[in-house]
């Protein structure tokens, strides 16, 4: 594993993936459907069903990159997803109920340690997001993030859902550094593993306490959140 002094001379770029890893999806989402349930008379826990509807959307989009062909929307994948968990929970709905729900995901906040983290981190990187979103949502959700970020790219730039190695490709030839000049950060294995297959040098944000995986692509820095990231880094 790298140390926190080899990344500081050699990375210049921190990218951040933003959903579940700059805001919280899982406890935002979770808040926002809730009284929507509750309306609908769902007895449920409206964290489990978020669950489901982030499984079902992630496994869509993997789909959807493996197909190799026109990529989807983030917002459609989520539209599908999210309307095949409602049914699969017995939850009568309408589509402009879904897409009001799916609209909730360009509000989320970030978690309580990201912005001061992210501030200090300014002051030595350049900052920048790589999002499975849209870039619609992604200008959307600028005023909730507390922090300006030197790149907000969506992988539509690139065609694919993460983690297929377009999407890193694309996303260090927009920020115009080789890959190993940039520390990806993620709170997702699956996006660590990806950034670290094409070359990019990764840290695994560890909030949920769960191991990373027998992958031979090992993060080169593990914390245990954002406070940690810039203990370590700024």
């Amino acid at each position: 594993m790298t140390t926190g002094n080899e990344l500081k001379t050699q990375v210049h770029v921190l990218m951040f993936d933003l959903y579940g890893t700059v805001v919280d999806m899982q406890g935002g989402l979770a808040e926002a459907v809730a009284p929507y349930l509750k309306v609908k008379g769902w007895n449920g826990r409206p964290d489990a069903l978020v669950t489901w509807w982030r499984r079902t959307h992630f496994e869509n989009s993997m789909i959807d990159a493996l197909l190799h062909r026109e990529h989807t929307p983030y917002r459609e994948i989520g539209r599908r997803a999210l309307t095949y968990t409602l049914e699969r929970a017995g939850i009568a709905h309408t589509q402009d109920e879904v897409k009001q729900l799916v609209a909730q995901i360009e509000t989320l906040r970030p978690f309580p340690d990201v912005v001061a983290a992210l501030t200090a981190l300014k002051q030595r990187y350049q900052l920048a997001i790589l999002s499975n979103g849209d870039p619609d949502m992604l200008d959307n959700a600028r005023p909730y993030l507390g922090v300006e970020f030197d790149h907000i790219i969506s992988v539509a730039a690139a065609g694919s859902f993460k983690p297929h190695v377009a999407a890193y490709r694309t996303a260090a030839e927009l920020v115009g550094l080789a890959p190993d000049a940039i520390l990806f950060v993620a709170n997702h294995a699956f996006d660590c593993v990806g950034a670290k297959a094409y070359g990019m040098r990764t840290c695994f944000i560890d909030r949920r306490k769960r191991p990373f995986g027998q992958w031979p692509y090992q993060p080169d820095l593990i914390v245990s959140d954002f406070k940690e990231l810039a203990d370590r880094l700024a």
